[in-house]
């Protein structure tokens, strides 16, 4: 009996299937070079480059570029607009996302529970999120208006005193974080909407033959199979906001008096405003450690998903 052939033709389909993955692994990255040279063309060599130009002192009007390693990134630490510029950023970030996940994980519940509706609100919700940010923040500007604004105007019918939303150091701020959470709160709410209906009913259901209310079958059922979710969305939401510049640049530019300045508005008012590209370059380059930040903590938080599988965390 030939062994070596029943062998050979035993193995042959496996080899086969071997060089076909090969070849189709092959096919898919010559596929993706064209969208990697973009992707690096776009986002990768710019960052390298901003990089590289915060260790120098290089004014827009001079050919000049004379390298001063990280005297940059020593003279931010003693600029009180770069601190103020930090705080800020953080207040309207941290903010912004608390808020708005306060507010889209009720929706979420509310809206997933099969409501009449329940894909127009998602829609009009959602709606901010696709809307160009300058000219939404044009209109807001005219709601926030002292004098002839929406916002006031429901205000003087209720017989309160008109409030200087964007001319008041102590409020202007805030006045962001309001139109911030307006224009993220859609998204949150779909990714909720995506985890919730991943959770299977039978979990709910057997919670609910067992007696538990609706309150108990979500703080024991719904939210802690959320984390994984919950993870995700601050992470994006946390880079959303934390490099805005869109709706502070077109509403208030910073003012008044720097007290609206985010990080990535003054970078731009250094860098290309004011033309001191290398210190622009490292006020950009000093954001790279909360958004990694905000990446491990998505890591984490996706980490959470193994108990649900009955494993251990690590």
């Amino acid at each position: 009996m030939n062994t070596e052939g029943i062998v050979a033709r035993r193995y042959l389909p496996w080899r086969r299937l071997f060089a076909l993955n090969w070849r189709t692994t092959l096919f898919c990255y010559i596929a993706l070079l064209p969208i990697l040279a973009l992707f690096a063309y776009v986002r990768v060599i710019p960052i390298g480059f901003s990089v590289v130009l915060s260790f120098y002192k290089w004014k827009l009007i001079s050919p000049l570029k004379p390298f001063i390693g990280l005297d940059n990134y020593t003279q931010l630490m003693s600029d009180d607009n770069f601190i103020l510029a930090l705080k800020n950023t953080t207040i309207y970030s941290l903010s912004t996302v608390l808020i708005s996940i306060v507010l889209a994980l009720p929706l979420a519940v509310f809206l997933a529970g099969g409501r009449r509706l329940s894909a127009f609100y998602q829609t009009v919700y959602f709606l901010p999120v696709i809307t160009p940010m300058v000219p939404m923040a044009i209109a807001w500007k005219w709601i926030y208006d002292y004098n002839y604004g929406v916002l006031n105007y429901g205000l003087s019918l209720l017989g309160i005193t008109s409030v200087p939303w964007l001319t008041d150091p102590e409020i202007a701020l805030w006045a962001l974080v309001i139109m911030g959470v307006w224009k993220i709160i859609g998204y949150n709410l779909v990714l909720f909407l995506v985890g919730l209906r991943n959770i299977p009913a039978s979990y709910l259901e057997a919670a609910s033959l067992d007696g538990a209310t609706a309150w108990q079958r979500f703080r024991y059922i719904t939210f802690p199979m959320m984390m994984p979710i919950l993870a995700i969305v601050m992470t994006f939401s946390i880079i959303f906001t934390f490099t805005d510049f869109q709706l502070v640049y077109a509403i208030t530019r910073g003012g008044p008096i720097n007290s609206t300045h985010l990080l990535a508005t003054l970078a731009f008012q250094r860098g290309i405003a004011g033309g001191e590209l290398g210190e622009g370059a490292a006020i950009a380059v000093s954001m790279v450690p909360f958004l990694v930040f905000a990446t491990l903590f998505s890591y984490f938080g996706l980490a959470c998903r193994k108990w649900q599988q009955g494993e251990a965390n690590d």
